[in-house]
């Protein structure tokens, strides 16, 4: 059996070959974000499907013979991005990412229509903040009326090129939890959805069987029409799955953004405070702890010094534990889990003449780990029994980090599980198909654990001695940020 996973990331579409045996091959193509105005993030709908189809046609460069004999397709996903569309798949406007930050003004006002957030979050498990898609439904209902009058689908891209390849309209479970748009009994909530709830796509479970690849579309992947495709799942829930995650043994990744996830066999109520609660790839819930920002501020440091990111991520290595104290916060545009603060923006703090890039460097990638930890603390917290986890798993593109996972592991004081590929989403995509078809596929033959990290205990002791200096900058960053000239009015504006 060989299985194609597609991964819809937000900087880079990923196309993965599948054997029982592990994986054969892994290629990739880059995709551009706009932000046209502060606070927005946007991408062009097109390039999703072309990206896919440049992916494909390298997978099939690397690994002809195993290209060719394609049993069936799956995917993993981005949640919370999402196109205005018309039933034949185009597009109205460009794409609006889950990092966009336009629907602040629309956020408060639904959160007291709703009753409050906290009212929503116990319907829905998701805070209503200005990246919400609720939010950003309904500045479209008032910035952008045609758009919404024009289309009549609101897709992620991955149902959108689903569309393209079975043409069903389709999405998962995970997906419309992630959404917000949807209650815990998976009700679309029609004071959420607003003008869009006609336009919701239907909900189906993640290992579904959705349809059969087309001709045409088939022809421009390279693959034979007729292969099952499997709907898939999130992001978060696929690395759940492709990292063996347990509520004892946490997953956290590293891509664009940081993430914490604990599946859990029943939902907590109420719904941990600073946490966000959505369906699992299959039975149970997943508790989420997600930043607004980790590969993204790096890359974002590495645009404004004009260096490659790799070379900033080897220079942060020189830098030593504490990064000769400079101290980051990774809020590009608003600071999610645990903080939940639309008005939060990134800085530093303690820089001087003789700091270099290095230091800035891992001040950037120890920000991140520091919110992890909160994160660790909110989500852990909120299981059944609240028990406190002494290892964690690896996902996204940071499992090849050195530095990422020797800082992680440090400030967390217990080590992390590394899997044989480094790409947990793609082996948790991979593992749904083999569960649609039928397949006793187990992630230990698809893709063993190939390496346990172990911190340094003189690493560990000087963190946890740093943590209260960076709990007290956090608070007074976001202190300051709450008299800054945005703090009142939306991004944009």
């Amino acid at each position: 059996m060989m299985i194609l996973t597609i991964e819809f990331g937000t900087t880079v579409t990923k196309v993965g070959l599948w054997d029982d045996s592990g994986v054969v091959a892994l290629t990739r193509s880059e995709l551009a974000t706009a932000h046209p105005q502060v606070g927005w993030a946007e991408q062009d709908p097109l390039r999703w499907w072309t990206s896919v189809v440049i992916a494909c046609a390298e997978a099939r460069a690397q690994a002809p013979q195993a290209f060719g004999q394609v049993d069936v397709v799956a995917c993993s996903g981005a949640r919370q991005t999402f196109v205005a569309a018309s039933r034949s798949g185009e597009c109205f406007g460009k794409g609006i990412l889950w990092s966009d930050r336009r629907g602040a003004v629309e956020a408060r006002t639904l959160a007291a229509e709703m009753g409050g957030d906290d009212i929503n979050r116990a319907r829905t498990g998701i805070p209503l903040d200005a990246g919400a898609v609720a939010a950003k439904l309904a500045w479209l209902a008032r910035h952008e009326p045609e758009r919404l009058a024009a289309c009549d689908l609101i897709l992620s891209p991955r149902d959108l090129v689903l569309l393209r390849m079975t043409d069903e309209v389709v999405t998962d479970v995970t997906f419309a939890s992630r959404s917000g748009l949807y209650d815990f009994d998976g009700n679309a909530v029609r004071e959420l959805a607003g003008p869009a709830l006609g336009k919701l796509p239907s909900v189906v479970a993640p290992d579904t069987i959705i349809g059969q690849l087309k001709a045409v579309p088939g022809a421009e992947l390279g693959l034979r029409p007729g292969i099952p495709v499997v709907i898939g799942a999130g992001d978060r829930q696929c690395e759940v799955l492709g990292s063996g995650a347990s509520e004892d043994c946490p997953m956290i990744s590293w891509g664009t953004t940081a993430n914490v996830s604990v599946p859990v066999h029943e939902r907590p109520v109420p719904s941990p405070a600073g946490a966000v609660v959505t369906r699992g790839a299959g039975e149970g819930w997943l508790l989420e702890g997600g930043l607004s920002a980790a590969g993204s501020f790096l890359a974002w440091l590495a645009r404004l010094l004009d260096r490659p990111v790799d070379e900033l991520a080897a220079r942060a290595a020189d830098s030593p534990p504490g990064a000769r104290g400079v101290i980051a916060v990774p809020w590009l545009d608003g600071a999610r889990a645990p903080w939940w603060r639309d008005d939060a923006r990134a800085g530093f703090v303690g820089l001087g003449a003789a700091h270099h890039a290095g230091d800035m460097s891992r001040a950037v990638i120890e920000s991140v780990a520091w919110d992890v930890l909160r994160c660790m603390e909110v989500v852990t917290a909120g299981r059944l029994g609240g028990s406190t986890a002494q290892e964690v798993t690896l996902g996204g593109a940071g499992t090849g980090i050195p530095l990422w996972v020797e800082v992680l592991t440090s400030v967390l004081g217990i080590p992390a599980t590394r899997h044989r590929s480094g790409e947990a989403a793609s082996a948790g995509a991979a593992l749904l198909a083999g569960r649609a078809l039928g397949m006793n596929l187990t992630l230990l033959q698809l893709d063993p654990v190939d390496a346990v990290i172990t911190p340094d205990p003189a690493a560990v002791d000087l963190y946890r001695r740093l943590r209260p200096q960076m709990d007290h900058v956090a608070a007074a960053v976001l202190a300051a940020t709450e008299s800054f000239p945005w703090a009142d009015r939306p991004p944009g504006h």
